[in-house]
Parts: structure tokens; C-alpha cells; sequence
């Protein structure tokens, strides 16, 4: 499995829907990036000049009911998570996000459709190392009775889930998961977006959900489960708030080595764990693949560029 250098998308692929919050109709197109690029945002249909938005930490501007990124002149596209999730999980580095809409397609309310489009686009290796973020110390943040932290984990990236709903339908769940792009794929990309229906008013009333249906949403009521397909996994609840874990901390700006747990969590928490760790310098370092297999030694200035102290997993698919 190689693991050492970063990757792109060989071509891009364009998927269509609506937006879950707008229901407005939007088109996104995945494409290649060069090294070092990150994942970029690149809104269109905009008056005037395209706007691009580096998706990292720094360009969240809300977390309410999904995340969304903009800058200095305001939001420019919501619900990004789903897309960046999958990116990451499929150990795609660096690419283009094209969109001509405020906000990410729902699609069936999971990320399959977007492993779909980079399984069309392809990956491709790159001339340049790939470099991971390490956490070094545990870092914690509660918000009421949610917590999350992130904590050293010497095998790549795990996070934890632990939900707990007043509907007896949802109820406590949890997941655990180890990230690798067989495992994304297998395991958490086709669990959607989930909601109940007393909630459905609210969130009208306040301009959200205005495209969400049985076709891209998990709906329950008090008593029972509304799709009449049913559930793709037991724990599908549970499994899509791994899913969004996944998108949330990937605006870190480079994958993560470390260990995520949450209890009762979900975007507002992981946009706040993620930037506390990155706040504090002693609590990550930068570490290239190349070196990560070997033991650390010495002093390793926190946040520097240099080498590293952990083996990574199967992060990226065996290209070339």
C-alpha cells in the first residue's frame, strides 16, 4: 500500500441535486489541485469574479445545522461536509471543488455519490511527500453536555461516536472506525443524513431543511422509522456523525494522526475541538510520511515541518 506521496484527481467529475437547506438546484464539479493545494473551494455563479475559499479551519463562518465556509464578504458554500469527507476518506490530498450554488448538493444525504465521482475522476500520485497533522496531547472541549477531544493514537486516524437521543427510535448508538478508503467506503460513506419529524416545523420556520425528503433524509418519528426502504446500517445514525466527523477535521488542512471522540456531538463540537488543538502549538507537530515509520528522537519543535513518529495506515489508495 503506498502511502508516502500526496494525490489528486486525475479529471474532474460533475454530480448534480439540490441543496438539503436551500432546495435550490446546484451543480459541483471535482477536479485536480496541485500539491500543497489542499482542498479549494471555487464558487461560481456568483456576479462578477469566481470567489475561491481554502477549506480549512480558519474559513468557517457557522456550524448551526451544517458547516459553512466564506470570507471577509460573507458565506460562500454550506453543508461541505459530506464532500470533504469523502475526499479524505478515499486519501484524495489535494483538489478543486467547483460549485455554482451556496451550497453542497445533498444527494441521497450521504457521501456515496461523491466517492462515485472520484472513482469516475481517478486518483493520481504526486511529486511531493504527503504530511500529516500528529496530536501530541490530548485536547478536550465541552459545550453543555456534549464532549469531544482528539488524543495521541499511534495507528493513523480512529474516531468514536456516541450518540443519545430523546427519540426511543434513535436512542444511544455509537461507532467506532479506523480510517482507510476501504473501510470509508465499506462502512461509513453510504450512511445519509438523519432527522425527526417534530423538528421538521422548526427547522422551516427558521429557513433550513427546505429540500430535505425521504430521498436524501433518515426520518423517524416517536414510534418508528419513515423510509420505507429501511436502514442500510443498524447503526446508521451513529455512523453518519462519523461521517461528518471526517469532513469536520478535515479542515485541518492536512489528514489527521490521532484518535477523535464525541459524545453527543456533532459540527459546532468538531469545528471547536479542531480549532483548540490547532491553537495550541505544544498539542500537534507536522509530520511527513516518508520518516513516520521511524521512533521519534530527540526534540521535535511543535508545529515544525520535519519529521515524524508514527506509522500511517492505509491513507490513499494504491495509485500511481
Amino acid at each position: 500500500m503506498k502511502f508516502s506521496r500526496q494525490t489528486t484527481l486525475r479529471s474532474q467529475a460533475t454530480v448534480t441535486g439540490v441543496g438539503v437547506h436551500s432546495g435550490l438546484p446546484v451543480s459541483l464539479t471535482l477536479g485536480p489541485a496541485p500539491v500543497d493545494s489542499g482542498f479549494i473551494f471555487v464558487r461560481t455563479g456568483l456576479d462578477g469574479a469566481d470567489r475561491e475559499v481554502a477549506a480549512n479551519v480558519d474559513a468557517v463562518i457557522a456550524t448551526e445545522f451544517a458547516t459553512v465556509l466564506g470570507d471577509r464578504e460573507g458565506p460562500l458554500v454550506s453543508t461541505a461536509e459530506h464532500v470533504l469527507a469523502a475526499l479524505r476518506g478515499m486519501g484524495v490530498d489535494n483538489a478543486t471543488i467547483e460549485i455554482d450554488g451556496q451550497e453542497v448538493p445533498i444527494m441521497d444525504g450521504s457521501a456515496a455519490a461523491f466517492v462515485a465521482a472520484i472513482d469516475q475522476a481517478g486518483i493520481v500520485t504526486q511529486p511531493a511527500v504527503r504530511r500529516f497533522i500528529q496530536v501530541l496531547k490530548p485536547v478536550q472541549v465541552k459545550i453543555g453536555d456534549a464532549m469531544g477531544e482528539l488524543r495521541p493514537f499511534a495507528g493513523g486516524f480512529r474516531a468514536e461516536v456516541e450518540i443519545e437521543f430523546t427519540n426511543k427510535v434513535i436512542g444511544h448508538q455509537t461507532f467506532s472506525f479506523d480510517l482507510s478508503p476501504e473501510g470509508f467506503r465499506r462502512d461509513v460513506a453510504r450512511a445519509r443524513t438523519f432527522g425527526c419529524m417534530n423538528d421538521v416545523a422548526r427547522l422551516w420556520g427558521a429557513g433550513f431543511a427546505l429540500g430535505a425528503s425521504f430521498d436524501n433524509t433518515v426520518v423517524f418519528d416517536e414510534a418508528r422509522l419513515l423510509n420505507t426502504e429501511g436502514l442500510r446500517y443498524a447503526n446508521e445514525c451513529a455512523r453518519h456523525k462519523v461521517l461528518d466527523v471526517i469532513g469536520d477535521l478535515a479542515l485541518a488542512g492536512l489528514p489527521l494522526l490521532g484518535s477523535y471522540r464525541s459524545v453527543r456531538g456533532g459540527h459546532k463540537l468538531n469545528n471547536a475541538v479542531l480549532k483548540a488543538l490547532l491553537s495550541d502549538r505544544s498539542a500537534w507537530r507536522v509530520v511527513e510520511s516518508e520518516t513516520a515509520r521511524r521512533p521519534v528522537r530527540g526534540h521535535v519543535e511543535a508545529g515544525a515541518s520535519t519529521v515524524g513518529g508514527l506509522v500511517s495506515p492505509a491513507y490513499g489508495p494504491d495509485v500511481s
